[in-house]
């Protein structure tokens, strides 16, 4: 099996940009020839009209009466995945393949909510799974009929996915350190980053030196590309001089604030096999929070911010910080300890 991608997940299967010595980018494509060689085809420098030549060379079908399900979802590599951001195009990727197992050959007219209730059912020992599945079938179908490919109504409509038990694990203060101490600098780092920012883990490995302007961290969120300026104070500030004189030290130079212990930019898979190992050893030295330990994620770090932020400073404080449109939103996924009320008397 080869190696799994983990780049230029935005776009369509075997197309890939290359960056030339002039910095000029221009995009290719992958087919097999007649003889099972790998022929290598130039799509040009322009993003738009390399996906035009992209989706003629691979018979995108046009809407007809007859359209399947196959149909809708090479349409949409084309027209709408390149213009999820990467974390969203590798979930959809993830999730396709369970759609297309049930629906690929599938015909529109005939596809009816009793064939979404079966799908859910049929995946109901991985409940979320499913449900996401149900949301990427329901904007593709409804991607569908903007495209002309059917009018028939969305058979999502009126089904319901799953019940899930919600994530209520709050990380203690005791928690926190248990790991820290456990982890490696870099490690460290990447904790303290995420949680005194209250970000994604994927916004804040995106963090450079280049975002820090007048005093304030500039965060574009990839998923909702939601604008945030965070003030650089208190330990944010005096984590930044930390990274900042580690960073002084390293050989190679790079603008991340998140980096290796050779300087180079911390990476997803890296973050996570530290962050695993470094769990397993707290667990290990610490028996008694040992439950609590095992089951922290690094994405609960997020939550941990949204909690410690509106103890302080309010609800809407970590609605802010967070990033989030409405409160509701952080009270609802995000906010685990519950609210700091008084007796009666």
């Amino acid at each position: 099996m080869g190696r799994k991608n983990t780049r230029n997940l935005n776009m369509p299967p075997h197309m890939h940009p290359r960056t030339q010595r002039s910095g000029k980018v221009y995009y290719y494509m992958y087919q097999k020839t007649e003889e099972g060689k790998r022929k290598e085809i130039a799509l040009g420098d322009d993003y738009i009209l390399a996906l035009k030549k992209y989706a003629e060379l691979n018979i995108v079908v046009a809407a007809s009466a007859g359209a399947t399900f196959s149909d809708v979802y090479k349409r949409y590599l084309v027209d709408a995945l390149p213009k999820l951001a990467a974390s969203s195009a590798r979930m959809w990727r993830s999730d396709i393949k369970h759609l297309l197992e049930s629906f690929a050959n599938a015909p529109l007219s005939q596809i009816k909510p009793l064939h979404v209730r079966q799908f859910l059912d049929d995946h109901a020992d991985k409940p979320t799974t499913a449900n996401r599945c149900k949301r990427v079938f329901s904007v593709m179908w409804n991607k569908a009929r903007g495209w002309g490919y059917t009018d028939l109504p969305n058979p999502c409509e009126g089904i319901q996915g799953h019940s899930l038990q919600r994530r209520t694990l709050y990380i203690s203060d005791a928690v926190y350190k248990a790991v820290w101490d456990a982890a490696s600098v870099p490690l460290r780092d990447a904790m303290d980053l995420a949680y005194l920012t209250g970000q994604r883990p994927a916004d804040a490995l995106k963090m450079t030196e280049h975002d820090i302007i007048e005093g304030h961290l500039i965060v574009t969120q990839e998923k909702t590309k939601q604008p945030l300026r965070i003030r650089i104070v208190g330990e944010l500030a005096r984590l930044v001089e930390r990274i900042q004189a580690r960073k002084a030290g390293d050989t190679i130079k790079t603008a991340a604030l998140l980096v290796n212990h050779h300087g180079k930019r911390l990476t997803a898979p890296a973050l996570r096999a530290q962050f695993d190992k470094a769990r397993d050893q707290a667990a290990e030295k610490q028996p008694q929070l040992a439950e609590d330990i095992k089951n922290f994620r690094f994405y609960d770090l997020r939550a941990k911010a949204a909690d410690d932020t509106a103890d302080g400073r309010g609800e809407e404080a970590a609605r802010d910080l967070l990033g989030h449109d409405s409160v509701k939103t952080t009270q609802k996924h995000y906010l685990r300890r519950g609210k700091i009320v008084t007796p009666t008397k």
